[in-house]
């Protein structure tokens, strides 16, 4: 009996899925065994990891294996060395003091030790996805431990934050206010994490592709077993894994992909 009109498309269409698969994994594995992959502006940041000691600013535990850990294993991997500055204890329902246990577990996964994670318990910075932050406040905190700690590469959201987080905008505003004052030390680079649109972001190892070809300055793609650590990593916030962050966990770009722009 010959196929229909619904079935040649629906053949037609597995056909395409199964090809974008295909190209998709094997991007994967070009860029993921290839290390960090930079333009010529983002070379100086990341291309050679070997010299780098980052320093990730987050908004909330959990922010580190939700959204970079494509960054901070991929830079471990090149040589580099991270550390985190949580700019909240994550107290919004109060789980705070769990939390700052589950961001240290999770880190330590990672491949940072508990000695390069700060958490700011700071009164003035609650976990609040309505809030915005002050921005010359977190400035102060962040670019004092950028000095205390000789960092020369920063990490952290872009204008988007992501999720539209209002915490997290705040920590690009505080660092873009540090970068175009010239405030920050000589050498010191700043990366931000590129926000991407829904489709983008739940689509897996599908926008492996769309980070290869699309401008950028830095490109991080995990393996597969770097992947499965991401995960792991996430599942150490046992806190915060009610059902829709498990899908997360298994449908976002941003477990296996950063993507990231220098200031």
């Amino acid at each position: 009996m010959a196929a229909g009109p619904w079935g040649w498309g629906a053949a037609a269409l597995m056909l395409l899925l199964a090809l974008l698969l295909g190209g998709a994994r094997r991007l994967r594995r070009r860029y993921a065994t290839g290390g960090a992959r930079a333009s010529p502006r983002g070379r100086a940041a990341a291309a050679r990891a070997d010299g780098v000691r980052a320093l990730l600013v987050t908004a909330h535990p959990d922010d580190e294996a939700m959204f970079f850990a494509p960054t901070v294993l991929g830079l471990g991997r090149a040589g580099g060395r991270a550390a985190v500055l949580c700019c909240s204890a994550g107290n919004y329902y109060n789980q705070g003091e769990i939390r700052k246990k589950e961001l240290e577990e999770s880190c330590f996964l990672l491949g940072i030790p508990a000695s390069d994670v700060t958490i700011i318990d700071h009164r003035d910075l609650l976990d609040n996805p309505a809030v915005e932050w002050d921005a010359q406040l977190l400035s102060a905190f962040v670019l004092k431990h950028i000095e205390a700690n000789n960092i020369n590469l920063v990490v952290t959201f872009d204008a988007g934050g992501v999720s539209g987080h209002a915490n997290h905008i705040s920590l690009y505003t505080a660092l873009r206010n540090l970068h175009s004052e010239r405030r920050l030390p000589e050498g010191c680079h700043v990366l931000v994490l590129e926000s991407v649109n829904l489709f983008r972001k739940y689509i897996s190892i599908l926008d492996v592709p769309f980070s290869c070809l699309l401008p950028r300055d830095v490109l991080f793609v995990l393996t597969e077993e770097e992947t499965e650590r991401a995960r792991r990593a996430m599942q150490c916030h046992r806190s915060q894994l009610l059902w829709f962050r498990r899908i997360y966990m298994l449908f976002s770009r941003y477990m296996m992909v950063n993507s990231l722009r220098l200031l």
